[in-house]
């Protein structure tokens, strides 16, 4: 039997023919029509005001930093329940992370914990230097509530849609809410470029900036001349090919996977002590990931073990994001909390990642649910 994938690459049919245009116009490299072409139709997708086509979602938060003046000494919000791409870059440009738990209504960054970081780091005199807000899983995070009290301490967002491209709330796209933000294309992502990202800017003088910095920061000379440090940042016009295809499937994936959420939704509602990942009025997720919760006062199984026991049926699951301020490479690093107990530790703990790519069929979604159903004990 063949493995169902948690996530897996999920073709359209037309991406060869823009690599073949690589190909055959001999733009193999960096920068070219497919990188033009693709960052338009992100433009036009996303109603961004600026983008930026990158090598990865992880390039594009370095740079956003970089770009907002985040230096060694400072300090940035960071949601912690994440992938520690969120966070790493981060630690690249020399400043600390000071980590928001999640809220419960949402998953995503507590306002209500991000208050209480505000209050103190004002008191010390300390604000940080930018704040990256993580749309988890497609879901949306409470952007305005966040908004209005970055806002209050003039702290620029930097907004991490890595898996929520397709996601509104009111109908604006996650990803342009905040003074920039970033998005992923990884093979496991909504579409997949194999490997890029892009940035999102509120100015052209910031999106100027970034791809100043992402080509080496090479000044306009008749020679070799860098007054800055830049990176090798900008993705291939071959890859970029890859996402133009993906571009124009886009909207077919969200729908697919709002689709099997749906189905997990209905197959699930019934159960006590299993719940859907909550999605918050005003917003609509495009349920990358579907993701459930497992009452551990009614089932004795952790989700580690489901973990391993789906894998024995060649169904790949995945426990939630082990929560950034309990990672070894963050140790030591402040946590604020609306709660008494963490809210992303009883997350990782509670909730399991199911199989939710576009491509999988409804015949194996019912394997997925039939198989977990029937090892809860």
């Amino acid at each position: 039997m063949e493995t169902i994938f948690l996530s897996p690459p999920h073709m359209g049919g037309t991406e060869e023919t823009y690599i073949h245009k690589a190909f055959d116009t001999n733009w193999i490299a960096p920068l070219g029509a497919n990188v033009d072409q693709f960052e338009q139709k992100m433009k036009h997708y996303t109603n961004a005001t600026n983008v930026l086509a990158l090598n990865s979602g992880t390039a594009a938060i370095h740079l956003a930093l970089v770009t907002l003046g985040v230096t060694t000494g400072d300090t940035v919000f960071c949601s912690t329940l994440t992938f520690a791409a969120s966070a790493n870059p981060i630690s690249y440009v020399g400043a600390k992370p000071v980590f928001i738990d999640s809220d419960e209504r949402s998953w995503n960054m507590c306002p209500t914990a991000l208050e209480q970081a505000f209050k103190d780091a004002a008191a010390q005199n300390k604000l940080p230097k930018a704040v990256i807000v993580v749309h988890i899983l497609g879901l949306v995070a409470d952007i305005e509530t966040i908004q209005a009290i970055c806002a209050k301490y003039n702290v620029p967002i930097i907004e991490d849609a890595a898996e929520s491209l397709g996601s509104t709330y009111k109908g604006q796209m996650t990803g342009t809410f905040g003074e920039m933000g970033i998005f992923s294309f990884n093979g496991n992502k909504i579409i997949t470029t194999s490997g890029g990202g892009m940035l999102v800017s509120k100015t052209a003088e910031m999106r100027e900036q970034a791809f100043h910095l992402a080509t080496q920061a090479k000044e306009e000379a008749a020679y070799y001349l860098h007054e800055k440090i830049g990176y090798n940042y900008r993705l291939s016009n071959i890859l970029a090919g890859i996402g133009i295809g993906q571009m124009e499937v886009l909207n077919q994936h969200v729908a697919k996977r709002q689709a099997i959420f749906e189905r997990y939704s209905i197959a699930f509602s019934d159960i006590q002590g299993m719940s859907m990942m909550p999605i918050l009025p005003d917003t609509q997720p495009n349920c990358w990931l579907s993701a459930v919760r497992i009452d551990p006062n009614e089932f004795e199984i952790a989700t580690s073990d489901l973990v391993r026991i789906l894998a024995s049926y060649h169904i790949e699951a995945r426990m939630m994001w082990h929560p950034l301020h309990a990672q070894p490479s963050f140790k030591g690093t402040l946590c604020y909390q609306a709660e008494t107990e963490n809210v992303s530790d009883r997350l990782f703990r509670e909730v399991l990642c199911l199989p939710s790519g576009s491509a999988m069929t409804q015949t194996q979604q019912e394997y997925v649910i039939h198989t977990l159903l029937s090892n809860l004990k």
